[in-house]
């Protein structure tokens, strides 16, 4: 068996439509999404009620709670739809016995898992390294088709600053463009 029949014959199919959630923080739900089509967010709400952004997820790519999947525990993250959304819906049950029984569905686990942690190496390096201009521009950089897809709030709290700073990040910018 190979990876995609696996989802498509054990994973069903959901439709998430727009500010409708996939699963929120507190939640068990053991379960990976495979998003089909639409824009999604995953984000954090800490304990001052304050929200931080922690990754969008496009079409083509794949989302779940690694911790409520392998041990069971609450979701520490919320997922909800930018614009209506088409996923489909995998339990992490079924992924590791197809895992076990099929060498092609184990290489492409460990390719998406892969392709998760340079994702989190990657933001974790921004964060650690970089200016909040330096994250801006590498945020144009990487992702120029989200830029009309999110608003300046999101954009702002996926970059770890305020909308009132990414606004001057982008005069600045505008400002150092428009003089060469």
């Amino acid at each position: 068996m190979n990876f995609e029949d696996l989802v498509n014959k054990a994973g069903k199919p959901i439709v998430c439509p727009k500010y409708n959630y996939v699963f929120r923080q507190g939640d068990n739900d053991d379960s990976l999404y495979f998003l089909k089509q639409g824009l999604l967010k995953a984000y954090y709400i800490g304990s001052d009620g304050k929200e931080t952004i922690k990754s969008f997820i496009q079409s083509g790519n794949v989302i779940g709670n690694l911790g409520a999947m392998h041990t069971h525990e609450a979701c520490t993250f919320n997922v909800i739809a930018l614009q209506d959304s088409q996923l489909i819906q995998l339990p992490f049950s079924q992924l590791i016995d197809a895992v076990k029984n099929s060498h092609e569905v184990a290489q492409k686990v460990i390719t998406i898992l892969m392709g998760l942690s340079v994702k989190k190496e990657r933001r974790e390096y921004e964060f650690l390294s970089l200016s909040a201009e330096e994250r801006y521009k590498s945020f144009c950089n990487t992702s120029p088709q989200l830029l009309a897809s999110l608003t300046q709030r999101d954009i702002a709290l996926y970059l770890g600053i305020t909308p009132v700073a990414l606004s001057r990040i982008k005069k600045r910018i505008d400002k150092l463009e428009a003089s060469i």
